[in-house]
């Protein structure tokens, strides 16, 4: 099609651009006014057990403490523990991000920590999320040691870093907009090509085509 036939189409089709717009219309008012959404972060670390030798935890730290920490990230973040934390009420959005970078203070992969992060509609909620996210990964942890027959002196803890705290979260009004306003546009002149083209086979069909052959009906007179 030509970029005249394009245009000639679309003001055929003027009505099918005009219910589009409605619907972008629409579409965009949840965009305008969105419900309001909170995002709760904490942070968890695990500490190494107290000993008579080494009596500072600072300087007891060891990588397997990060890889710990990973492994129980692991069985959380699969389906059976997705399950679990489902059934724990943990409901909606949330996330389990590993921080092993460490810092001038804290050497890289020796301070494991976890930073857990869920949303909800409301700040209570997604603090409640938090919580029972924490409490699920410590009882992992405490139970991978009791497996092992770890005495309890001699167990790994976790120990939250930073409690939870709930912030609402602000997106870019204009961003969602132009968004929305690109894939209505684009969804409303595809569809006016489409009833278009439609349109004009259900005529043609229902007109039917001459035969081009002439006097097909006639009947032959014999000399």
């Amino acid at each position: 099609m030509s970029p005249r036939d394009v245009a000639e189409a679309l003001l055929r089709r003027w009505y099918v651009l005009v219910l589009a717009l409605l619907l972008t219309a629409a579409g965009a008012y949840p965009v305008i006014r969105p419900a309001p959404q909170f995002l709760s972060s904490a942070v968890v670390v695990l500490k190494p057990p107290v000993t008579g030798n080494q009596p500072n935890q600072l300087t007891n730290l060891q990588p397997p403490l990060a890889t710990l920490s990973y492994g129980v990230i692991q069985q959380l973040e699969s389906p059976t523990g997705r399950k679990e934390l489902a059934s724990a009420g943990v409901d909606g959005t949330y996330q389990l991000i590993p921080r092993n970078s460490g810092t001038s203070a804290t050497p890289a992969y020796l301070i494991p920590s976890l930073q857990v992060q869920a949303r909800a509609g409301n700040p209570d909620e997604a603090n409640t999320a938090v919580r029972r996210i924490i409490d699920v990964y410590a009882e992992h942890v405490s139970d991978l040691q009791a497996a092992q027959e770890i005495s309890a002196g001699a167990r790994i803890s976790s120990s939250v870093l930073v409690a939870p705290s709930a912030a609402q979260m602000q997106g870019t009004k204009s961003r969602a907009l132009a968004g929305t306003a690109l894939l209505g546009g684009f969804a409303g002149i595809l569809s006016a090509l489409w009833f278009d083209q439609y349109a004009l086979r259900r005529r043609n069909r229902k007109g039917g085509s001459p035969d081009p052959r002439p006097y097909a009906g006639a009947v032959p007179v014999a000399n």
